[in-house]
């Protein structure tokens, strides 16, 4: 006998719920077991000193120093790339034109390549190609080149996202292309592009694999500099845990709640923005 289809869509349903409370389950006691080792080590140590082979005074400066640097040099180079390219193939592409069309195919084919492929490019192009060595500035280039796409999708949807009403509008009364889209499609834009251009630099300074294959050292005892040796948080995370003394396996875990915080304060900026100037159409 055939199960009826509201039997099968309840069955569907109870399976897509067992499969998030087994996915939210888990997550909980990776945070619970996180910050229930992490949280006494989370002191002005951690925060202000370097790495160290003692674990009573090693810390983490000079990596969440260089993760703030990337995370800077990513706003720098992606948001107006991004921007700029999501606006001329919105609003001036000519979509029947093959270099558009490739354009675009090249844009969506990018934004699901593995993270580890970009490590690649960098090292063959940057690192080695142009020769620009193994610097903070190479790691945050071949990131940028990581979540561009991401950007770029992000700020396509939010222009597409503007009625044509409001472009109609301000040809009516004399404008021209880039005054229309300049002076009202962007602004109505912008908590869209402000919040897919935050959540993409949350992906960004969460990478490791880049920042391994294009020369991002696990010990770094001074402040970095962008045309200096660099690490990062997801390094200084996994170069804790390969150290045999227990004390650095409990520094790693404060190393991570460090880096939830800037995670979790950059996605509480995007849902803020797009909150506070979400228009209604």
């Amino acid at each position: 006998m055939r199960m009826s289809r509201a039997l099968k869509g309840g069955l569907f349903k109870g399976v897509l719920f067992l499969s998030l409370l087994v996915g939210f389950l888990t997550l909980v006691v990776l945070l619970v077991d996180v910050f229930n080792d992490g949280l006494p080590f989370l002191d002005r140590t951690l925060l202000t000193s370097p790495p160290s082979g003692d674990p009573d005074i090693a810390g983490a400066r000079p990596a969440i120093l260089a993760t703030i640097y990337i995370g800077a040099l990513l706003l720098a180079f992606v948001v107006p790339i991004g921007v700029a390219t999501a606006i001329y193939l919105e609003e001036y592409a000519n979509k029947t034109r093959w270099y558009n069309r490739l354009l675009e195919i090249n844009i969506q084919n990018l934004a699901a390549v593995p993270s580890i492929v970009y490590g690649i490019l960098g090292l063959a192009f940057l690192v080695r190609g142009i020769g620009l060595g193994r610097v903070l500035l190479a790691g945050a280039m071949i990131l940028t080149l990581l979540v561009l796409p991401t950007v770029i999708i992000a700020a396509r949807e939010a222009i597409r996202a503007v009625p044509d009403s409001i472009r109609q509008g301000g040809y009516a009364l004399g404008a021209t292309q880039w005054q229309v889209v300049s002076r009202q499609v962007l602004p109505a834009a912008i908590p869209g592009i402000a919040t897919g251009s935050i959540l993409a630099l949350s992906r960004g300074i969460g990478e490791t694999a880049p920042l391994i294959l294009i020369g991002a050292v696990t010990y770094i005892s001074f402040d970095p500099t962008i045309l200096g040796p660099f690490t990062a948080l997801p390094i200084q995370i996994y170069s804790f845990l390969r150290l045999p003394q227990a004390e650095f396996k409990l520094l790693a875990a404060a190393s991570i709640i460090v880096l939830l915080a800037i995670l979790l304060t950059l996605n509480a900026f995007a849902i803020f923005i797009r909150n506070r100037y979400r228009r209604s159409w």
